[in-house]
C-alpha cells in the first residue's frame, strides 16, 4: 500500500479517515498479467518501461483549460457585456429617474447580481462540468435545470444572431458617402421626381430601417417571403459564430481578445467625440439629473432587478461553462466581483455615450422644430391671422433662438387661448426631445444612426459603431453557444466539432423564420417570451438547489477548500434567504406584468409610416405559450423520472471508511434522498469530478475560517467519501 494512502495514514493518526473504493483502487499497483506467473496463454510480455518516465495521458481524458487568466476574464466580460448594455440600460436610466435609477440598480447588483454570479462561477469551477452535469451532481432531482438552460440558450441564440446579421448589413452599407440613410430617396411620378411618400411621412433613417433593411410586412400574419439580403447576413453571422466555436475555448478564447476589447475602444472614441458635439452636455445633464420620487415606484425596482439579472448572463449556462475550464484553486470570488463591476462601469460608460449623442440629436431636432414653427408664425403674420403686436420687439426671425421662440410661443398661447390649438404650433422644448425614450433596435438602427449622419466623417463613425455591435453580439453569442455545447458534450460525449457544426446549421435553418419580411415581429416575440420568465425560474431553482438541497453550510465549506479562505458570511445569508426571496418576488411581478400587458407587438404601417400596436393572433399566442412551456418542461420531466426511479441519478452505492485500524463499509443506496452526502467515484478527475470537499467540520457562517482537514491521497479531491459526525459506525 502506498505511503500516502488513507489506509496507511490511519496507522499514524487519531483522525477519522473516510475513503471511497475509487481511492483504494487508484492507489493499488497495477497487475500486469502478461508478465506474471499466471500468464499461461503464451502471450509475450511487453517490454519493461523505465519507472522514471511518465506515460502521456490520453488527451480525451484531459479537460481543456484557458491559456491565461486574462483570456478567461475577457470571455466572461464578453459574455456578460452585450447589446443590452448599449441599448437597454440607457433607456431604463432615462425612463426611471435618470441618475436616481443607478441607486436601485447598484443595490440589487450587490444583493442579487454578485452573489448569484459568484454561485454560478463556483459550482462550475468546483464540479468542472457544464450546466447539465453541475445540477445533476448538486441535486439530481432538479437535474432538469441544466436542460432548461440549454433550451433557453438555443431560443435566445436563434434571434440574437439575427441582430448580428442586421449589424453586418449596416456595417457593409456604411462604406459609402453620403450614408444611404442620410436622405430620403426620390421616386419618379411621371416626369416629376418626388420624395418617397413613406419616407416623407417618417424620416430617412426610419424609412431605411423598415423598408430598405427589413422590407417589413404590415403584420405578423403576412409572411412576405424571405428577405434574401438578410438571409445572407444571417448566414454570415452563423459562419462567424461557428468558426469561433469550432475548437471550443481554444478558438473562442482567441476571438475574445478582439471581440471583448474592441467595443471599449469604440465607446471611448465615441465618448470623446460626443463630448465635443454641441448639446452633448445637455444630454448628459439630463441623464444624471435625479428624479428621486421615481425610487418609490415598484416598477423601477422590478426593471432594475431584471436588468441586473440579464446583464450578468445568469441562468444561461455560459457562466458555468466558462468557469468549468478553470483550475479548482482559481479565485472565482475575485472574478465575480471584477466582472460584475466591469459590467456596471460599461453600462454607465455606454449611457454617457448614448446621452451625449442623443443630446446632440435633441438640439438638432429642437432647432429644426423652431425653424419650422417660426415659418408658420410668419405665415400667420402675413395673412393677418396673428397681429404683429404679439411678437416681442427684440425677436429677430432671421436669427431666432430657442429662447426667443419659447417666449413668443408663450405670448401667442396666452392671447389666443381659445383658438390656439387651431394654429398647430409646437412648444419646441429641448426637454421634450430628451424625454423621448428609445430602446433596442430603435436606438441602434434609427436614433443613433440618424445622429451619426450629422457627424463629420460620418461613414467612419458608422463603420466603427456597427463593428462594435457585431463584436458585442459575438461575445454574447459565444457564451450562449457554450451554454449549449459544453453541457451536451460533457453529458453525451459527442464530438465537439461535429456537434458545433450541426448546432449552427440547425439554428440557421430555424432562424430563417426571422429573416422573412415579418421576421422582426418574431424577434420581438422570442425576446419577450422565450427567456424572461423561464430564466427567472431557472435561477430560482439554481439558488434553492445549492442553498437548501445541497446545503449552504456545505457549499461554504467547499468554497473554503477551493479558494483557501472562507468567503464572507454575507454570501451565506444572501444565498440562503435574501436572493431567493428577491427572485421569487421578481418572478411573481413578472407574471403579473405579463398578465396585465396585453400580448402584442408594434407593427409598421406602410400607409401611415408609423407604428401601431397589434394583438397576437391565436396561433401566435399558442407559439408564445409553447416557448415558455418548452423552456421549462425538462425540470418537471427529470424530477418525475428520478422521483419514480425511471432515470438514474448516477450516485454510487459503496463507501469505505477507516478509523483507528477498524474498517467499515456502508451501503450508500439506503441513504435518504435529502442526505447532503454525495459519492462520486472515479479514477480520472476529468471524467467525473466530485462537488464534495475533503473531510471537514464546518460550524456555519460564523465558524472559524481555519478548518481542520484530514490528510488525503492525491486522488482524494475527486474520490473522497465522507463519514459525517452523526453517522454510526459498524465494527468489522
Amino acid at each position: 500500500m502506498p505511503k500516502n494512502s488513507k489506509v496507511t495514514q490511519r496507522e499514524h493518526s487519531n483522525e477519522h479517515v473516510t475513503e471511497s473504493v475509487a481511492d483504494l483502487l487508484a492507489l493499488e499497483e497495477p497487475v500486469d498479467y502478461k508478465s506474471s506467473a499466471l500468464n499461461v496463454g503464451g502471450v509475450p510480455p511487453p517490454p519493461r518501461k523505465n519507472k522514471g518516465v511518465e506515460e502521456p495521458q490520453d488527451p480525451g481524458e484531459e479537460r481543456p483549460a484557458w491559456n491565461s487568466k486574462l483570456q478567461y476574464i475577457l470571455a466572461q466580460v464578453g459574455f456578460s457585456v452585450g447589446l443590452g448594455n448599449v441599448w437597454r440600460f440607457p433607456y431604463l436610466c432615462q425612463k426611471n429617474g435618470g441618475g436616481a435609477y443607478l441607486i436601485p440598480y447598484f443595490i440589487l447588483l450587490i444583493i442579487i447580481g454578485i452573489p448569484l454570479f459568484f454561485l454560478e462561477l463556483a459550482v462550475g469551477q468546483r464540479i468542472r462540468r457544464g450546466s447539465i452535469g453541475v445540477w445533476n451532481y448538486v441535486c439530481p432531482r432538479l437535474g432538469g435545470i441544466g436542460f432548461s438552460s440549454c433550451m433557453v440558450c438555443f431560443f435566445v441564440g436563434l434571434y440574437y444572431n439575427v441582430i448580428i446579421g442586421w449589424s453586418i448589413f449596416y456595417f457593409f452599407k456604411s462604406f459609402q458617402y453620403p450614408l444611404p440613410w442620410s436622405e430620403c430617396p426620390l421616386v419618379q411620378n411621371g416626369s416629376l421626381s418626388i420624395v418617397e411618400p413613406e419616407c416623407d411621412k417618417s424620416s430617412a433613417t426610419t424609412y431605411f430601417w423598415y423598408r430598405e433593411a427589413l422590407d417589413i410586412s404590415n403584420s405578423i400574419s403576412e409572411s412576405g417571403g424571405l428577405n434574401w439580403r438578410m438571409t445572407l447576413c444571417l448566414l454570415a453571422a452563423w459562419l462567424i459564430v461557428g468558426m469561433a466555436m469550432i475548437k471550443g475555448i481554444q478558438s473562442s478564447g482567441k476571438v475574445m481578445y478582439f471581440s471583448s476589447l474592441f467595443p471599449y475602444v469604440v465607446l471611448l472614441c465615441f465618448l470623446v467625440r460626443g463630448l465635443l458635439l454641441r448639446g452633448a452636455v445637455d444630454g448628459i445633464a439630463h441623464m444624471f439629473t435625479p428624479r428621486l420620487e421615481k425610487m418609490l415606484e415598484p416598477q423601477v425596482w422590478r426593471e432594475a432587478a431584471t436588468q441586473v439579472f440579464f446583464a450578468l448572463g445568469l441562468g444561461f449556462g455560459g457562466v458555468i461553462a466558462f468557469s468549468s475550464y478553470n483550475k479548482q484553486d482559481n479565485n472565482c470570488h475575485f472574478d465575480a466581483a471584477l466582472v460584475s463591476i466591469i459590467n456596471f462601469v460599461t453600462s454607465v460608460l455606454a449611457t454617457l455615450v448614448v446621452f451625449a449623442v442623443l443630446g446632440f440629436k435633441a438640439n438638432l431636432m429642437n432647432e429644426k422644430c423652431v425653424v419650422d414653427n417660426a415659418e408658420k408664425i410668419m405665415g400667420y403674420l402675413n395673412s393677418k391671422v396673428l397681429s404683429h403686436d404679439l411678437i416681442p420687439p427684440h425677436v429677430n426671425f432671421s436669427h431666432l433662438t430657442a429662447q426667443d421662440y419659447t417666449e413668443m410661443y408663450g405670448v401667442i398661447r396666452t392671447v389666443r387661448e381659445g383658438s390656439f390649438s387651431e394654429l398647430g404650433l409646437e412648444p419646441c422644448q429641448l426637454e421634450d426631445e430628451l424625454n423621448k425614450a428609445v430602446q433596442g433596435t430603435g436606438l441602434a438602427f434609427i436614433a443613433f444612426t440618424e445622429a451619426m449622419t450629422h457627424f463629420p466623417g460620418s461613414p467612419f463613425w458608422s463603420v466603427m459603431f456597427f463593428l462594435m455591435l457585431i463584436n458585442l453580439g459575438l461575445g454574447s453569442m459565444i457564451g450562449t453557444m457554450e451554454g449549449i455545447i459544453t453541457p451536451i458534450v460533457d453529458t453525451f460525449k459527442v464530438r465537439k466539432e461535429i456537434f458545433t457544426v450541426c448546432c449552427c446549421t440547425l439554428a440557421f435553418l430555424i432562424g430563417l423564420l426571422f429573416v422573412q419580411r415579418s421576421g422582426n415581429y418574431f424577434v420581438t416575440m422570442f425576446d419577450d417570451y422565450s427567456a424572461t420568465l423561464p430564466l427567472t425560474i431557472v435561477v430560482i431553482l439554481e439558488n434553492i438547489s445549492v442553498a437548501w438541497f445541497y446545503g449552504t453550510e456545505k457549499f461554504m465549506q467547499d468554497l473554503t477548500e477551493m479558494l483557501g479562505f472562507r468567503p464572507s458570511c454575507f454570501y451565506f445569508y444572501m444565498w440562503k434567504y435574501v436572493s431567493p426571496l428577491c427572485l421569487v418576488v421578481l418572478m411573481f411581478t413578472s407574471i403579473i406584468q405579463m398578465g396585465l400587458s396585453p400580448p402584442g407587438y408594434s407593427a409598421w404601417n406602410e400607409e401611415t409610416a408609423s407604428e401601431r400596436f397589434q394583438s397576437y393572433p391565436p396561433w401566435a399566442l399558442g407559439m408564445c405559450f409553447t416557448l415558455i412551456t418548452l423552456a421549462m418542461l425538462p425540470v418537471p420531466v427529470v424530477f418525475i423520472a428520478r422521483q419514480f426511479h425511471l432515470l438514474s441519478d448516477g450516485s454510487n452505492t459503496l463507501s469505505v471508511s477507516y478509523k483507528k485500524g477498524r474498517m467499515m463499509m456502508k451501503d450508500m443506496s439506503n441513504l435518504e434522498d435529502n442526505d447532503e452526502t454525495r459519492f462520486i467515484l472515479s479514477k480520472v478527475p476529468s471524467e467525473a469530478p466530485s462537488p464534495m470537499p475533503n473531510h471537514r467540520s464546518y460550524l456555519g457562517p460564523e465558524g472559524p475560517s481555519s478548518l481542520e482537514t484530514t490528510n488525503t491521497s492525491p486522488n482524494g479531491r475527486y474520490g473522497t467519501g465522507y463519514l459525517m459526525p452523526t453517522t454510526p459506525e459498524s465494527q468489522l
